[in-house]
């Protein structure tokens, strides 16, 4: 069982769509339950549309005050769980990032996004205290530039990689017309046709690289904790 929350303060970073590529990945092969705990519910709307997968279950949070019961009851049911979190620092983001394995903060390359995602980080130092236990965390960049960044957002992607305190991903999310497309037709990446967005084998690929590091760092953080218990 693995509880991924994805989190930024600032709307607009590219954190449900993120969510919901990592959601949709999964389901393919095992099932899912993805918490859709964004005040706007994005994700619960998308479930409204053919084209869910099977395995995966659309949960709409409540409120604040249901959050931890959601979560516990998905992860008896389901391997994987993931979190949308509302795109505002509340109690319900630190509920979350409390119970969560991984912690994905994704953020395009612009100085206010990087702003907020540093507050995130801060939060979740604050529920590493709280807790007491490390809460792995990542940056993930996300509506990337596939070719010709502009030198604001090398600096900015910069900053974060080389800070050896914050982990980032390898991967970035680029932006792609599939991605946009989601949230207007439904579906997954994989059910669209190649006739209907551009560069569909790219995107897919893009999806499954990854989850593929998703995966491995989920395995790699658990491993690291069992050598330090033992």
């Amino acid at each position: 069982m693995a509880v991924i929350a994805f989190a930024n303060s600032k709307g607009g970073s590219g954190k449900t769509t993120s969510a919901l590529l990592l959601a949709s990945e999964l389901a393919n092969t095992t099932p899912v339950t993805i918490i859709d705990a964004d005040p706007r519910h994005p994700i619960s709307t998308w479930a409204k549309m053919p084209g869910v997968p099977e395995r995966l279950t659309v949960v709409t949070n409540a409120s604040e005050k249901t959050i931890l019961d959601e979560i516990e009851e998905a992860a008896a049911r389901d391997p994987f769980v993931v979190i949308d979190l509302e795109g505002t620092a509340s109690r319900l983001m630190s509920y979350a990032i409390s119970q969560a394995d991984l912690v994905i903060i994704p953020l395009k390359e612009q100085q206010q996004d990087a702003l907020a995602a540093i507050d995130v980080i801060k939060e979740i130092h604050r529920d590493m205290k709280a807790v007491r236990r490390e809460i792995p965390y990542a940056v993930l960049f996300t509506q990337s530039k596939v070719v010709a960044k502009s030198r604001t957002a090398r600096f900015i992607a910069q900053q974060f990689r080389d800070n050896p305190r914050i982990d980032a991903f390898e991967v970035e999310i680029f932006e792609r017309d599939a991605f946009a497309a989601l949230f207007a037709v439904g579906g997954t990446v994989r059910s669209m046709a190649a006739g209907d967005v551009n560069n569909i084998d790219a995107a897919l690929k893009n999806v499954e690289n990854f989850t593929t590091e998703v995966i491995a760092r989920l395995r790699a953080n658990r491993d690291r904790q069992g050598r330090e218990v033992a």
